[in-house]
């Protein structure tokens, strides 16, 4: 019996250890000193066609729900909850499955979408999706209308 509790001590402070390692080392890395300066660089050289091109950093989107709380088709702004969303000539809005307006939204219904950040600082809604979600995603193994499994094993 205290063997086994010796065991399990051990291996507890062991965890403990592993888990903790990581931040440890990072709480060094802030007191060290910066790096210094590189040297100026070298004139740059034609791009060799055999590298492709660095990949381009992906785009934010921010994905929201909720509660209708406010439409202004005037300025052309959406409300949920307590964030405002700009709406664009490109944002893409559906009420239940089926393509909308700004103006068929109700106050108080259920909202989901995504946001990217735009230039001037407001989030443009690329996405709105009114009323409750409508999905249903099919489990493995069962049949869509019954829930009924399909394995042949008889489980």
């Amino acid at each position: 019996m205290k063997n086994n509790i010796l065991k399990i001590t051990a291996a507890s402070l062991f965890a403990a250890f592993v888990v903790a390692a990581p931040a440890l080392s990072r709480a060094q890395d802030a007191t060290t000193t910066p790096a210094p300066a590189a040297a100026p660089a070298a004139p740059a050289a034609a791009p060799d066609p055999a590298t492709p091109p660095p990949a381009k950093p992906k785009k934010q989107k921010l994905v929201f729900s909720g509660t209708v709380s406010a439409i202004d088709t005037n300025a052309m702004t959406l409300t949920v909850e307590t964030n405002t969303y700009a709406i664009t000539s490109t944002t893409k809005i559906t009420k239940d499955g089926k393509p909308a307006t700004l103006g068929e939204g109700v106050v108080g219904e259920p909202v989901s979408g995504a946001t990217k950040p735009g230039t001037d600082g407001k989030l443009n809604a690329t996405t709105i999706h009114f009323g409750a979600k409508t999905t249903v995603k099919k489990k493995k193994g069962t049949t869509a209308a019954t829930g009924v499994s399909t394995n042949s094993a008889g489980n």
